[in-house]
């Protein structure tokens, strides 16, 4: 018999498995369900696309851009980049530029052409998601879509242990160097080892802290490796950057 622990909103039970309280459903929100899934290129949102996919039929990826629409809003990718990732996992890409100041409309604007093509639920990548005042429940309400977040609750350590273990492959693209991260992590590839490493420097093996972003190469969704560049590494402030190009020498 698995006796839980109750700690304010979360049950923990002794497998380690990490539940939050509440009546919201939004780890099963893509359950049987068609989808629409809000996608930065990264380790979170790739492994919730992996999960939700399992259970239910995605219709595509929702990616929002920067005013320029020349990178993404959430991890700075150009285009073309989450184009090849997109092809690789055979997903249509629904996206937009915005300001911030337009941000909501945009994003809404782009659930109501998913559920205008079949979309029953909008699908994210958060973890520490609190159960009151949740922007994604709020902007799928209001098109009429249910909430999935199949990541939601967990444990950090555990989250990117299934990850690897699931064959993911996938880089370090920006740091922040005030959050214990250094110029070096960039480029580094997520393994176990470097989980531990950074646990032990003190870092969040997930960046849920803002430590660090990642670009996802490989994976089980993918039909084939996404082929990039390393470019020259860019500094701003407290952050450092690994630029991304397509290599173009590899074939497709």
């Amino acid at each position: 018999m698995i006796k839980y622990i109750i700690i304010m909103d979360k049950v923990i039970n002794k497998k380690g498995e990490t539940e939050v309280k509440g009546f919201k459903d939004w780890k099963n929100g893509a359950h049987g369900n068609k989808f629409i899934a809000s996608f930065s290129g990264g380790k979170d949102s790739s492994l919730a696309l992996y999960r939700s996919m399992k259970v239910g039929e995605a219709v595509g990826l929702i990616v929002m851009l920067e005013e320029k629409g020349k990178r993404s809003r959430s991890h700075g990718m150009p285009p073309e980049l989450i184009a090849a990732q997109a092809k690789s996992i055979g997903l249509p890409v629904y996206s937009a530029a915005a300001s911030w100041e337009d941000y909501e409309k945009v994003f809404i604007g782009l659930l109501e052409k998913a559920k205008s093509q079949g979309a029953e639920a909008l699908v994210t990548g958060d973890l520490d998601m609190p159960v009151h005042g949740c922007w994604h429940e709020k902007v799928a309400e209001q098109v009429g879509l249910r909430l999935g977040m199949p990541l939601w609750g967990m444990d950090h350590r555990k989250a990117v242990e299934d990850f690897i273990d699931l064959g993911f492959v996938t880089i370090i693209v920006t740091v922040n160097l005030s959050l214990g991260m250094r110029e070096d992590d960039l480029g580094r590839t997520l393994t176990h080892e470097y989980v531990k490493e950074l646990e032990d420097r003190g870092i969040d093996p997930c960046g849920e802290g803002g430590e660090f972003h990642t670009t996802v190469l490989d994976g089980p969704i993918f039909t084939q490796p996404v082929a990039v560049r390393k470019c020259k590494m860019i500094r701003d402030g407290d952050y450092a950057f690994l630029p991304l190009k397509l290599d173009d020498s590899v074939e497709g």
